[in-house]
This record gives structure tokens, C-alpha cells and sequence, in this order.
């Protein structure tokens, strides 16, 4: 296999990896890029290597870890709540291999996660995502396997107390959403409060680069006022699109400006027919991956110029 083939076909797995660790696309390709030149730099000096794949994943692991240790830092001074960057993904290429993994992807998930160290965090996603043995593991985070165990142990149980449960058909989620996303369009209250389960949490991301919740809002009747006096306000700064997509394994919508430029990210956490949580991501650094972004500011400043 040609040396660009063997590294495409790596590439999306190391990724997976890179992103679970560190809750950011960005980031997570540009760790991957680092860990595939030095597996390129091993192959071209001619050191054979027994599995190029278990040499990428180990490279990209580590340095995750120590990209988390600095990132830590950093969201300790994080404007506002902290949300991982939102991917758009798919379930049509392998749906039964999506469903596994969906969970594992989804926003609310990945928050969990942040409570972890970046050791625990590296051994719980190679052990119960993508199921590599302990002894493996041992070796990349540098530890004896029985002590790998137990932090496997201490790591599970965290995520176990808090990881979201979301409603298993993905028919009715997928039903549920939409009559959510076209009550939203139309800005429809009293619809949308009758979607919303009634400790309903409405999360913002805007990292002080654009206007958010200082911290989620809780309750049905004021997720849902809050909700439509958003749309309203679209509505006055020249119109938005709601756009239906998967964020990250789960209901969401892409919000845009008339010309497509992205304002935002919304992805529903779904429980028992209801909504139990919403999560928006508006912070443009975390929304440039995927596409022209226009902004939440500037769709203000549009508003506020009509309203003139």
C-alpha cells in the first residue's frame, strides 16, 4: 500500500480518538496531523514497525493527553459554559456501527468526560469505545496493567453516575425533533413547551466571542420563552434558517443567516418523548470547521440596526 493510502485510511480512526479526548475538531485534526508525520518520519529512516495503526494511536493518545493537561488550564478561565466544538455526522454509511458509537459522541457525553483526568479519560475511551485490550492500553498510558484496571474502574464509574440516557428508537427521536425544529421555525411557544420535558436544561457556548447564557437555564416555560425569543430576534435581523442535521450522534440543527453563513449549532438530548436537554453552540472559533460563519453578533447587529 502507497505510503498517502496506509495514512487516509489511519487518519479517521486516530481522529476518533483525538476528538473523544479533547471535546474540539480543530484541535483533534491538527494532533492527528502531528502523529501521522511522525509515523511518516519512523517509515522513511526504515524502522519496521509491527502495526502502523497501534503506532498512531498510541502517538495521538499520548499527545492528547498532554494537550488535555495544558487545555485544562485554559477552561478554568473559559468565558461562560464550556461545550465541546459540534460535528455533523451520518448514519447512513454503517447505521448498526453508528448506533454503537452515536452515545459516545454525543455533546452531553463528551461534558462528562471533562470531569475525568486525561489519564482516565485516555484509558476509558480506548477500553469502552473502541474496546482495546489492557495490556495495550498499559503500554500507551505507561502504566502496569493492574493499575490500568483500576483506573478503567474509577473512570466507569463517573461516567456511569452521570452519563445522559437518551430514548433508544431513533425513529421517535427523529420524530419528536422535527416537530420540535418546525414549532422552533414558526417560533410556536406554546408547541415547544409541550416538547420540553419539565426540568428541561438549556446550555450556551460563546466563549466571550459572542452573546450566551452565563450558565444553563433550567425549566420548561423559561427554556421555551427563551427559545422563541431567539427566533424572534432572528426574524428581525433579516431571517434565519433552522437547518435539520445529526450533531454529533444525536438531533440537531444548524442555525444560518439567509445566505447560509452559520450562527450557531443546536443539538437535542431526548429522553421518554420529551426534550430533556438542549445544547447551543454559538462561539465562532468552535463553528469554523464546518463552514462560512457569519455570526451570532452580527446577526444582532442587524436586528439592531432595523429596529433603528
Amino acid at each position: 500500500m502507497a505510503a498517502q493510502e496506509l495514512y487516509e485510511e489511519l487518519r479517521p480512526g486516530a481522529f476518533a480518538i483525538a476528538y473523544r479526548m479533547l471535546g474540539s475538531a480543530s484541535e483533534a485534526e491538527d494532533l492527528v496531523q502531528d502523529g501521522l508525520l511522525r509515523l511518516h518520519r519512523v517509515l522513511e529512516e526504515g524502522e519496521r514497525l509491527e502495526s502502523p495503526r497501534a503506532y498512531l494511536s498510541t502517538v495521538v493518545t499520548r499527545l492528547a493527553i498532554d494537550e488535555l493537561r495544558s487545555a485544562r488550564v485554559r477552561r478554568e478561565t473559559y468565558v461562560g459554559e464550556w461545550l465541546p466544538e459540534p460535528l455533523i455526522t451520518s448514519s447512513e454509511a454503517d447505521p448498526v456501527r453508528h448506533a454503537e458509537i452515536a452515545d459516545s459522541l454525543s455533546l452531553a457525553f463528551l461534558v462528562v468526560l471533562e470531569g475525568l483526568s486525561p489519564e482516565q479519560r485516555a484509558v476509558f475511551l480506548l477500553r469502552d469505545v473502541f474496546d482495546y485490550p489492557y495490556d495495550r492500553i498499559a503500554a500507551i498510558v505507561g502504566k502496569s496493567e493492574a493499575a490500568t484496571r483500576q483506573i478503567a474502574t474509577r473512570a466507569r464509574r463517573h461516567v456511569d453516575d452521570r452519563r445522559p440516557r437518551y430514548e433508544a428508537s431513533e425513529r421517535r427521536r427523529e420524530e419528536l425533533a422535527e416537530r420540535f425544529f418546525a414549532a422552533a421555525r414558526e417560533g410556536d411557544l406554546e408547541t415547544l413547551e409541550s416538547l420540553l420535558a419539565e426540568d428541561v436544561a438549556l446550555h450556551g457556548d460563546g466563549g466571550g466571542r459572542a452573546p450566551a447564557l452565563a450558565r444553563a437555564l433550567y425549566g420548561r416555560r423559561r427554556v421555551a420563552q427563551t427559545l422563541a425569543s431567539w427566533i424572534k430576534l432572528g426574524r428581525r435581523s433579516g431571517g434565519i434558517e433552522v437547518r435539520r442535521a445529526e450533531v454529533n450522534g444525536q438531533p440537531g440543527a444548524l442555525i444560518t443567516d439567509t445566505h447560509g453563513g452559520l450562527i450557531g449549532v443546536w443539538s437535542l438530548g431526548i429522553v421518554e418523548d420529551r426534550v430533556q436537554s438542549i445544547r447551543s453552540v454559538v462561539n465562532p472559533d468552535k463553528l469554523a470547521h464546518l463552514g462560512p460563519v457569519s455570526g451570532l453578533t452580527a446577526m444582532l447587529e442587524r436586528a439592531q440596526q432595523r429596529k433603528a
